[in-house]
Order: C-alpha cells, then sequence, then structure tokens
C-alpha cells in the first residue's frame, strides 16, 4: 500500500479551503480522508469513517469543541467539508456514563448537537470517534487486515502480526456498546497506536492528520506483508467444460432468475453488471468456490450491499446452454430460500417488527467467465461488481493465511436488518421503471430523444441506437440516468444484432423496445421506382421485425416478459397522396405489432404501437412544413394545428403516449393516435 501524502498537495488544500472559511485541522482531515476513500482496498462506496477534534462557531457566535466526523451518505474518496458534520464533543462525552444508549436515541443524540441542524447524520461509530482521546482517527475496511481477521484464531493471530502495537476489540455491532468498549481496551493500553475490530477492520489515530493516515499505511502494509509471507499453496482448481459459453449467452437468463417476482406476471427487475479479470478468473475457478461464497461477507457492512454473501454457480457449457436456464433458476431459488430462512430464523428472536428485503443474491460468481452484480439500477450494480473485486480480494488473503472464517450470519442479521438502515430503504422508492432497460431505434431524432429522456426520468436505463453515432451519445447524456448511446445501421441485421449485444453488455438484458426510427420517400405510388419502394420496405418495415425478434430473443431468455412499442405513423391508416412509399411499409409495420401480441402475449410480452402524426422531426423537417403548408394555402401554425384539438402536437406528446403503453400492463395489440384529432386516421 503506497503512502500517497504530499506535503504541497496538503499545503494547496489548507490554502484553498482556508480561503472559503475552512480551518486548516477540518482541511487537512478532508486531504487525507480523500486519500484513504481513493483507495478501494481501503474503502470502498460510503464505508469507513474519519474524524478530528476541533472548535466552530454555532448560528449565534458562541464556540463549541466539537467532532468533525463524516456523515452518512458521503463518500470519502470525494468528501467535502459539510461532508464532516460537527458535533457538540460535551453532549458525546457525557453518553459515555449512560449503561445502555438504543441506536435511534443515539442518533438522536448526535442530531440535537449538531453545530448545523442542516448537517447529514454522524456516523454510527461518531460515539467510537468521539470516546478515543486523540484528535484524528482513520477507520478503514483493508481488505489485508480483513484477512487476518476473518480467521477462527484471529486474536492471537493478531498479536502475532502486530506484537502490542495495536489494541484488539472483539466483535461487538457498531454502535454505542463497541464504543464504550474500544475506549476500554485504549485504556487499558494507551501506548497503541490503533485498534484491531475483529471481522470489522482497523483504527488508527494521532495528533495530526497525517500521523494518523501514516499509521493507517503501515499498518496496512505490515498486513499485506505478513500474507504475502506466510502464504500457503492455492487450492485446487475446478474443472472447467471444454467449451464455454459467453457472458453475454448466459446474461438475459441469469438477469431474468433474480427479477423479483410479484405476482400476476409482475416483476421488480435488476440491472446486471458483468466484470472479469485474471485475477477475478483465478480466485472463482476453485473447486472450493461455492463453499466459500456460502460462508458470508468479509466484513459487515458489504452485507448492505451483497447480503449474505455471494451465490456461485456452474461454469456453463457451450454445447449444453439449452439446458442452463434451469441450472441458474435452481441455483437462485435455493439463495432465496436459504436467505428467507436465514431472515426467519433470526427474526424470532426478538419482538422487533421487520419487514423481510428481497431474497435475491446481489453477486453471481460464475467459474470461467467472471462475476455479475446485480441491482435495481446500473450504479447499484457496479458497486456490487466493485464490493465482489474487494471480497476476493479479502478471501483470498484469509484463505492464503488459513481459513476464511467471516461473522457468522446470526451476527451479521441485526446489522443488515439495523433499524436506522431499514428506515433509510423504507423511504427510497423506486420509480415506475426502476430497473427496466429500453433500446430505443431513431433515438437522436425528436420523438427518440424525448422517448429516452422521459424513459430516463422514469427510472429506465435507455439505450439509444441511432446512425450518428455522436448523435446517440449526444441524446444518451441528455437523457441521463446512466444510459448509453449505439450507432447503428438497423437496415443492417449485424449491426442490429450489435446494438441489442451491447444492451445485454451493459445492463445484461432488455426489457422495452420502442422501435422509431423511420424515413419517408415521395411519389405516386404507380410512379414510383423498386428501388425506392424497397429501401423504405427495408427501414420502415424489415428493420422493425429485425428490432422486434432481437428483443423477443432476449425477452425469452429473461422470461419476465416485455414490451414491444412500435411507431406505425397515421400514414399506416390515413394514407396521403404521394406519401404510399412511406405509409405501406408502416401499415405492415401496424398490422406486425398486433401479430407479435397475438404470438407472444403468452409469454408475458406485450406489443403495442403509436399513431403519430405532423410531429417536428427529421422526418417532418421546417423545409417540409413550408411545403405542405404553402400547398394547403395555410399557414405553418395552422398546418402544425390542423387537428380537432387545434393544437400542435409534439415529440414530447408522442413520448408520453409510449410511456402509457409501457406502464399499461394490462394492455397489449394496442394502437394509441396522438395527432391531436383526426377523424379520417381513427381507428374504427
Amino acid at each position: 500500500m503506497k503512502n500517497l501524502w504530499n506535503d504541497a498537495d496538503a499545503e494547496k488544500m489548507v490554502a484553498d479551503y482556508s480561503k472559503k472559511g475552512v480551518d486548516g485541522d477540518l482541511a487537512l482531515r478532508v486531504y487525507t480522508t480523500r486519500l484513504l476513500g481513493g483507495e478501494p482496498r481501503l474503502v470502498l462506496h460510503g464505508g469507513g469513517n474519519t474524524s478530528c477534534k476541533t472548535r466552530a462557531t454555532d448560528l449565534v457566535g458562541d464556540e463549541w469543541d466539537v467532532l468533525c466526523v463524516k456523515g452518512s451518505g458521503w463518500d470519502m474518496a470525494v468528501i467535502e467539508p459539510q461532508g464532516l458534520p460537527a458535533v457538540k464533543m460535551g453532549a458525546l462525552l457525557k453518553a459515555r456514563a449512560l449503561t445502555e444508549l438504543s441506536d435511534e436515541d443515539m442518533v438522536a443524540l448526535q442530531r440535537s448537537n449538531l453545530i448545523d441542524p442542516a448537517s447529514p447524520n454522524p456516523s454510527v461509530e461518531t460515539l467510537l470517534h468521539a470516546f478515543l482521546p486523540h484528535k484524528f482517527v482513520d477507520h478503514t475496511h483493508s481488505t489485508a487486515i480483513l484477512a487476518i481477521v476473518d480467521q477462527e484464531d484471529s486474536k492471537a493471530l493478531v498479536k502475532r502480526v502486530f506484537g502490542d502495537r495495536l489494541g484488539y476489540v472483539p466483535y461487538i455491532k457498531p454502535g454505542f456498546d463497541l464504543a464504550k468498549v474500544a475506549a476500554e481496551v485504549f485504556e487499558a493500553d494507551p501506548s497503541v497506536e490503533g485498534l484491531i475490530l475483529d471481522k470489522h477492520g482497523i483504527f488508527t489515530f494521532g495528533d495530526d492528520a497525517r500521523q494518523a493516515y501514516d499509521r493507517m499505511i503501515h499498518y496496512v502494509n505490515v498486513a499485506e506483508e505478513y500474507v504475502a509471507k506466510n502464504g500457503k499453496p492455492k487450492a485446487a482448481k475446478a474443472a472447467l467444460p471444454a467449451k464455454l459459453a459467453k457472458a453475454s449467452d448466459i446474461a438475459p437468463m441469469l438477469r431474468g432468475a433474480v427479477a423479483v417476482a410479484r405476482g400476476e406476471g409482475r416483476f421488480d427487475r435488476m440491472i446486471s453488471d458483468f466484470r472479469t479479470s485474471d485475477a477475478i478468473i483465478d480466485f472463482i475457478n476453485s473447486a472450493k468456490i461455492a463453499e466459500l461464497a456460502g460462508r458470508g461477507v468479509s466484513t459487515p457492512d458489504l452485507s448492505i450491499r451483497i447480503k449474505t454473501g455471494p451465490m456461485a454457480i456452474p461454469a456453463p457449457d457451450a454445447d449444453k446452454l439449452g439446458d442452463y436456464k434451469a441450472v441458474i433458476r435452481s441455483h437462485v431459488e435455493t439463495f432465496a430460500k436459504d436467505y428467507q430462512a436465514y431472515f426467519e430464523t433470526n427474526d424470532a428472536l426478538d419482538d422487533v417488527k421487520r419487514a423481510m428485503l428481497d431474497p435475491m443474491p446481489r453477486l453471481t460468481l460464475v467459474p470461467g467467465l467472471g462475476m455479475f452484480g446485480h441491482g435495481r439500477t446500473l450504479k447499484d450494480a457496479k458497486i456490487a461488481s466493485d464490493v465482489g473485486e474487494m471480497w476476493i480480494e479479502a478471501v483470498r488473503g484469509a484463505e492464503a493465511i488459513g481459513n476464511f472464517q467471516p461473522l457468522s450470519k446470526a451476527d451479521l442479521f441485526p446489522l443488515e436488518y439495523w433499524s436506522l438502515e431499514q428506515a433509510k430503504l423504507a423511504s427510497n422508492k423506486p420509480k415506475p421503471l426502476t430497473g427496466q432497460v429500453v433500446l430505443i431505434t431513431g433515438g437522436a431524432g425528436a420523438i427518440g430523444a424525448a422517448t429516452a429522456k422521459l424513459f430516463a426520468a422514469n427510472g429506465a436505463h435507455a439505450v439509444i441506437v441511432d446512425l450518428d453515432p455522436a448523435k446517440a451519445a449526444e441524446a444518451a447524456k441528455a437523457a441521463g440516468n446512466n444510459s448509453i448511446g449505439v450507432g447503428a445501421d438497423i437496415t443492417d441485421p449485424a449491426e442490429m444484432r450489435a446494438a441489442f449485444d451491447k444492451a445485454v453488455a451493459v445492463y445484461g438484458g432488455v426489457d422495452i423496445l420502442v422501435s422509431n426510427a423511420g424515413a419517408a420517400w415521395e411519389g405516386r405510388i404507380g410512379e414510383l421506382d423498386d428501388a425506392t419502394l424497397r429501401k423504405s420496405f427495408e427501414l420502415n418495415f424489415f428493420a422493425h421485425q429485425s428490432a422486434a425478434q432481437n428483443a423477443v430473443r432476449i425477452m425469452l431468455e429473461q422470461d419476465t416478459g416485455g414490451v414491444l412499442l412500435f411507431n406505425t405513423s397515421k400514414q399506416a391508416v390515413n394514407p396521403g397522396p404521394k406519401f404510399g412509399a412511406y405509409g405501406i411499409p408502416k401499415a405492415a409495420t401496424l398490422f406486425l405489432s398486433r401479430q407479435y401480441a397475438l404470438d407472444y402475449g403468452a409469454h408475458g410480452i406485450r406489443s403495442n404501437a403509436v399513431n403519430a402524426d405532423r410531429i417536428r422531426s427529421g422526418l417532418l423537417t421546417d423545409a417540409m412544413i413550408a411545403s405542405r403548408s404553402g400547398a394547403r394555402g395555410v399557414s405553418e401554425k395552422e398546418y402544425m394545428s390542423g387537428n380537432l384539438l387545434g393544437q400542435e402536437v409534439t415529440a414530447d406528446d408522442v413520448a408520453q403516449a409510449f410511456l402509457h403503453q409501457a406502464l399499461a400492463e394490462r394492455t397489449t395489440a394496442d394502437v394509441t393516435t396522438v395527432d391531436g384529432g383526426n377523424i379520417a386516421a381513427a381507428l374504427r
């Protein structure tokens, strides 16, 4: 572990924050916190915490001794001073005299003594930081430290590795009780430079920011060197199939299997993030990987990310891929049953009312391929994958010097179902399309871009497909929510397949198709050359069929239903003069949507169409609007609002229709007209 302290950088941060009224102690606290938070082997996604004791002035000008400690929700890698809320020390120190303090009362005590009442909740380990006398205190979940404490004989091993330089604290759930015991361990030998918390991590402290940081890096290096020098031979490898299937072959199967069934064809879907490397493969190819996965998490706070631990499934045989979906589902079912038993057994030990979290795994290990992180969003899925890499790092080290023996699941339960965490989860309401992936063709055009933005705002991750990759990327950025742009000529089946493959690679599958791309060619049908008509059919019919075929292929593997949405245009039912080249293939696409509804309804796949008219877009350009309004002898405004409502219809209106159809769970074979009212185009 490299020590990243740099005098020039530290001095610059102090100077920069001084201009903003931040004192030097807090500026250096921010500096070393970021150094620790930027190293995933120490801290990951909100884990760990740091503090410093200093002085602060409240809103009425009174000055107080305070503890500035990491606040809930802040990532140490990018922390700012406001991420270290100041809490009055006097009240915190008084709490030590109490015999007991519930988690809820502890949080209330801390919040009631904040200098700034708008600050985030201070860390659950605030009292531990307060009860130690040092000015600066650092806490991480170093994977090297975990390799040493995740052992059956951890206390003796800690003594062997660190001697008397670090105190040993037995495992206690974070909170008031742990804070009191940790303080007692320190006071029994005030010469120690840090504390090892069994099954949990390490605290170091010092009189200044650099000393606390240097000690953290030093003792992590001591642990790393011990593991490196005392490692035993690696475990035997599992036998793999002669021909492995690809990750893309199994991703939709796995994604469908971990979706949470809500009954009557409804699912809470997950996003899957695939991760692989030589280090990952080397570890998960172990013959005992399923056993290791079943032992649990390397440090208790990981339960918030990957539940009771990873799920391991067999390596997929490319020659037996047809049977693999059942294999996956069998393992997921077993994991879910085990999780439910874990919940019911531990929940019955007291009278606290708890709601069981969904029982699905958040990390799946696949020998020969890599691992999949699962989450309701891409961010959550990536966090699960990140945690998986650090789980592997810690378990590899633990197995090298002994046997990985983490915290028991009975002891893990109170932390996973910590009352304050439950309250936080209950307040985090998903959006209507959270966990779903929508692929939109013609995604950079007016209708496509509006649809992508609306679907993303409602929780979906959008794959925006357009002939121009730069415009697709731009539309994805505008849509937000970790959407992606893909350049493709959708009249080329290989490029269409590649676009769907990209969706699988990034998110694990596809749930909604908005087959939107189209273009119009003019000319009287009797005088139209075959090449033009065939070109129109390639884009306005066959590309829709190609997109739907790819979507259905993935949806059937997921087995969680899906939605096909087609932009068919009013030309499909109300043809206009000289627009036969456009209207005829669009009419075919309208009936294509109904055929998909008929053929795949039994699989929970719905298929609907939107008939839109006179939408400003690449199809209906300003020049075309001028031409057609002039031909009719009306103004452009009158032309665009020439409907029963007398109002112009926009791309946003079409997007709303697509969203409605995506959410209408009991609607299929529907055609929704979005044209402001045109009796001639009304279906009858």
